[in-house]
């Protein structure tokens, strides 16, 4: 399993965190946004951390992190035929570069290009520190 920490008031954010809820449906993915103190606490991510876009971390191995565009690429890769196109991506000379320079620009204007929520969004596979997490979740949290 895999946590991903988004920002929970960005719509851009949301949404990607949305889609991704609806193709992997908590087999591989737990999501907590990056205002939810407890879990960034949980992990030893400081806010400063943040700032540097969302993050992907093995719930084995939480030393085990990814940021930034790393993390929108390992998430690609992990999900089903996604290795495919992430490969495909990795490979192409300058692509690679050009998108960790998109993820960037967009990361620092999100809220300007995209807008910002009233309300941080709760993922229907939250983070948990039960050892439960993503159990019945979708039937204790409405989707927003």
């Amino acid at each position: 399993m895999y946590q991903v920490i988004y920002d929970g008031n960005c719509n851009l954010c949301v949404n990607l965190v949305k889609l991704l809820e609806t193709l992997d449906r908590g087999e591989r993915f737990l999501y907590a946004p990056m205002q939810d103190q407890p879990t960034l606490d949980r992990f030893g991510i400081t806010a400063k951390d943040c700032e540097l876009g969302m993050i992907l971390l093995s719930l084995e191995a939480p030393a085990q992190r990814w940021q930034g565009s790393e993390a929108a690429e390992e998430i690609g890769r992990l999900l089903p035929l996604g290795s495919v196109f992430v490969n495909a991506y990795r490979s192409l000379p300058g692509v690679k570069w050009m998108g960790d320079r998109t993820y960037e620009q967009i990361r620092d204007h999100r809220y300007a290009l995209f807008g910002e929520r009233d309300t941080t969004y709760q993922s229907i596979y939250p983070a948990c520190d039960s050892g439960s997490c993503g159990v019945g979740a979708s039937d204790s949290h409405p989707a927003s």
